[in-house]
């Protein structure tokens, strides 16, 4: 009888433990379809990246008086934007063009520095890809500026130098300083960049190269068609290419090759859970816009002053304007890529000041300098490719060096420590150099 009944009581036994795990499942499969439910309503929204999950970002509520703490006051670097103003003053009463354009440059410094923190406050509302795409604008909005304003006075080769001195202070002294303060604190290793990308970057590098040195090639062999003629259209049709290519490159980097990114990401947001107070946005996206348009503002006051005295400031200090253009000014407007580089490398995330050095010098040799051709051809200014034989050679070989430093994808000090000294190689030799075209360009 016993026998007979055991069966009868595991039966039902089996049946209550079947139901508890069909409901179990039911409730994880609820709790399943809630969550990707509400992960594709945050990517409509913008909010994740369809690769990987990102943290929401909490704006915060700042009043005026307290972002202006925040913004302003926050920074040590800061005690340097009365010059700005004072700068102004001395155009106005003493009228000393050396005075002038020290206290301009000064001036521009902190804004410089500030402009990098808004973007990146910005950034933190957009995600990565469009923050670092962002980064790189703004942090190259002070070149512009100041190249514009040569461009309307007619100072071609200021334009021309000071963008040719911006890629290679990016190239030489920000990915030098990045690698040598990344591999002091991490000598024990080799810190290791995405190897791939650094070829992509080169590549677009080349390519920039080519677009200049043809126009270059062509003048010195005196093989133009049309003397006088050819080599402005060669360098015009050689800056509408440049153009799509960038917009190809911008295409690419944001859709097609998204996922190369992922590792990348994925690593900045476990970072980012680890530190959330470091992490959390300052002040929000409105106030952010608001403080981009007020520095870019006053970035562009201060430019029109900066390049009036450019001139002045070059027979009062008896220094070329050719190192005044690709020394002195670059180092200024870099100075929000410097610190950020370097930052970045100190934090053995080297994937990141590789794409602010390289990925500025793309921007700025791909983008900028065929914008200003276009840009003086509206004007109707004679803008062209043509940097001249020395400044030509001087970036073709400095694309060559970076490139084959960049090749192995791992970096250390001594890797970092030679494209200084590279950059101050490339220092001293403008400033022994007299620019042939100073006189009739300026």
């Amino acid at each position: 009888m016993s026998q007979c009944n055991v069966p009868a009581l595991i039966e039902p036994q089996v049946e209550m433990g079947s139901v508890d795990e069909a409901e179990n499942k039911t409730l994880f499969k609820l709790e399943e379809d809630a969550k990707q439910t509400k992960e594709a309503s945050l990517m409509e929204q913008g909010s994740l990246s369809p690769i990987f999950p990102q943290r929401i970002t909490k704006s915060p509520k700042n009043s005026v008086l307290k972002s202006i703490k925040i913004v302003i006051l926050s920074n040590k670097l800061n005690l340097l934007l009365p010059f700005g103003p004072l700068a102004i003053l001395v155009h106005y009463m003493i009228d000393s063009k050396g005075w002038v354009f020290l206290l301009s440059l000064i001036g521009i410094t902190p804004l410089a520095e500030r402009l990098g923190y808004a973007t990146e406050q910005l950034a933190f509302y957009t995600g990565p890809t469009v923050g670092g795409l962002l980064n790189a604008t703004f942090g190259n909005v002070t070149e512009l500026i100041i190249s514009i304003f040569a461009l309307k006075n007619g100072m071609i080769r200021v334009v021309q130098l000071t963008l040719l001195g911006s890629i290679l202070s990016n190239m030489l002294l920000v990915l030098g300083c990045a690698f040598f303060c990344g591999g002091l604190v991490f000598h024990q290793k080799d810190q290791v960049f995405d190897k791939g990308l650094a070829v992509v970057n080169s590549g677009l590098l080349l390519m920039a190269v080519m677009g200049i040195l043809f126009p270059a090639v062509l003048h010195y062999t005196h093989s133009e068609v049309h003397a006088g003629s050819s080599e402005l259209a060669l360098s015009r049709f050689s800056s509408c290419i440049m153009l799509i290519a960038y917009a190809a490159y911008l295409f690419f980097q944001l859709k097609s090759q998204s996922s190369s990114y992922s590792p990348l990401e994925q690593e900045t947001n476990q970072n980012e859970e680890a530190s959330d107070e470091d992490e959390d946005p300052e002040i929000s996206k409105w106030e952010s816009i608001i403080w981009l348009s007020i520095l870019t503002a006053w970035v562009s006051l201060l430019s029109g002053y900066l390049v009036d005295a450019i001139e002045g400031a070059s027979v009062s200090w008896n220094i070329p304007i050719a190192f005044i253009s690709v020394i002195l000014l670059p180092i200024v407007g870099n100075a929000a890529e410097h610190a950020g580089a370097i930052m970045f490398a100190m934090k053995d995330k080297l994937d990141l000041s590789l794409g602010v050095a390289i990925g500025s010098s793309i921007q700025i040799s791909m983008f900028a300098v065929p914008f200003c051709v276009v840009i003086g051809w509206m004007m109707g200014e004679q803008m062209d490719l043509n940097f001249q034989l020395f400044e030509t050679a001087m970036l073709f070989i400095t694309v060559i060096v970076v490139a084959f430093f960049l090749q192995e994808g791992t970096s250390n000090y001594f890797k970092g420590l030679m494209l200084i000294l590279c950059y101050l190689i490339v220092a001293a030799s403008f400033f022994v150099h007299e620019d042939p075209q100073q006189d009739g360009a300026l």
